[in-house]
């Protein structure tokens, strides 16, 4: 925008109405989601049901997943909601505080780990199938956020425990096959044992439309990419603040939406499989202790 267009529309007060717009979209309902994300829901019985089709990867890139690490939880300053550089192979403040923890032998220290052990997510394409409570996502393709649970029956497909089962490929467009997402309420946690997939059977009948389709897709090294992650340094001071070792500062105008976000409990969010997670991250811890 050039200076007398900005003048211009100073002058016919455009500018304002566009800002004024742009905060409207960011307190609307949506709550600033990302839409390229797609959720599943419970009904009003606390019951969850869809059928997705997980996506090949996309082009370019070699897997049809990623995994990232993070950590969530509450400290007496506040809640720390970050990626986990551990997810890259890197160190990171959490996991070696953690670390020193373990090491100490106390176990008042490592109920504590456990409350700050890693989370780990997946991230895959897929293309929605079925959606009961938003019919208007089906025949799209999203992002799809999901737990070990999930993925571990992810696993079971490709290589399934007994000798009477073929193998499949859940990501593939001709010999794959749709997973039909079940979600029951149990102990608080969603539960997703009762998911399964489906027969193998095409997504499409059209190689055309498939290939529309996979070009769609979401880039997901984009997800692991280093803009995703904030520095050691960085982290590791807003661990202090978190465990209450220095006074917060005051937040830039840029943070202060973040910082109301994180005072949002993370119970509050749905959890695919606490056991699994917890198992996951105590391994981890463990091998750091052993080390």
């Amino acid at each position: 925008m050039s200076f007398d267009s900005l003048k211009k529309q100073s002058k016919l007060g455009s500018l304002t109405d566009r800002l004024v717009k742009e905060v409207e979209k960011m307190n609307s309902s949506s709550g600033g989601a990302d839409e390229r994300f797609w959720k599943a829901e419970l009904d009003k019985t606390s019951v969850g049901s869809a059928v997705i089709r997980f996506l090949p990867a996309p082009e370019g890139e070699e897997l049809p997943w990623v995994k990232v690490y993070s950590h969530a939880f509450q400290g007496p300053g506040g809640w720390y909601i970050e990626n986990s550089l551990t997810t890259t192979g890197g160190k990171d403040p959490v996991s070696d505080y953690n670390r020193t923890l373990w090491n100490s032998g106390n176990d008042a220290d490592k109920d504590t780990v456990r409350k700050q052990k890693r989370k780990l997510s997946y991230y895959s394409n897929i293309y929605v199938v079925r959606d009961p409570l938003h019919p208007e996502n089906e025949g799209k393709v999203f992002l799809f956020k999901y737990g070990k649970k999930i993925f571990d029956k992810v696993l079971e497909a490709m290589q399934p425990e007994f000798d009477d089962e073929t193998p499949i490929n859940p990501f593939d467009f001709w010999q794959g096959a749709n997973f039909k997402l079940k979600i029951v309420k149990k102990d608080g946690f969603w539960n997703y044992d009762k998911s399964e997939f489906d027969k193998v059977v095409p997504l499409l009948d059209d190689d055309d439309a498939l290939e529309a389709l996979w070009k769609k897709e979401y880039s997901l090294s984009a997800i692991t990419a280093p803009d995703q992650f904030k520095s050691y340094e960085d982290l590791e001071r807003r661990l202090k603040t978190v465990l209450g070792q220095k006074p917060a500062q005051a937040p830039r105008l840029d943070e202060e939406v973040a910082s109301e976000e994180e005072q949002v409990p993370v119970a509050a969010a749905p959890v695919a499989s606490a056991s699994s997670d917890e198992d996951d991250a105590l391994s981890y811890f463990q091998k750091l202790a052993d080390s």
